[in-house]
């Protein structure tokens, strides 16, 4: 009996573990969908990829999301209120040269985050950016760490 209630527990955990994690990390997978367009840029004087959104993407702009991921320090390893936020881990990154540049948003938070270099789950209003090549393409402002 005792194995029985131990595997049903397990699989209670690994369940709801599992719908945690799907849901913070469908927002990953809605930020991948877009495409580029080459423009002249004229402070750079050449043709930049600038992103196009899909429709999905601009749904969510302006709107609050949940994002799971790995916080990638801009100034040490410390507290920040301004950081970069990855869907992947510091070494898989997008400055890394691992992922693409869908993959990494830029955070505000309220308060300041502690560093680690675990995932957490953040949530914030998402900001889209398509002109400003001196920005990530995304943004979350005022965000918060989930516990």
């Amino acid at each position: 009996m005792f194995k029985f209630i131990f595997s049903l527990s397990f699989l209670l955990l690994v369940t709801t573990v599992g719908a945690q994690t799907e849901e913070t990390t469908s927002t990953w997978k809605t930020l991948s969908k877009i495409t580029y367009t080459k423009e002249y840029n004229e402070l750079l004087g050449f043709k930049i990829d600038m992103p196009v959104f899909s429709e999905e993407v601009k749904a969510l702009s302006g709107k609050e999301v949940e994002m799971r991921g790995y916080i990638i320090p801009t100034e040490g390893y410390k507290s920040h209120t301004e950081f970069i936020f990855s869907a992947f881990p510091y070494n898989l990154c997008f400055f890394c040269g691992g992922a693409g540049p869908e993959t990494v948003i830029e955070v505000t938070s309220l308060k300041p985050i502690k560093y680690t270099a675990d995932p957490i789950v953040i949530k914030g209003r998402l900001v889209l950016n398509d002109d400003d090549v001196n920005r990530l393409m995304y943004a979350l402002e005022d965000a918060q760490e989930i516990d």
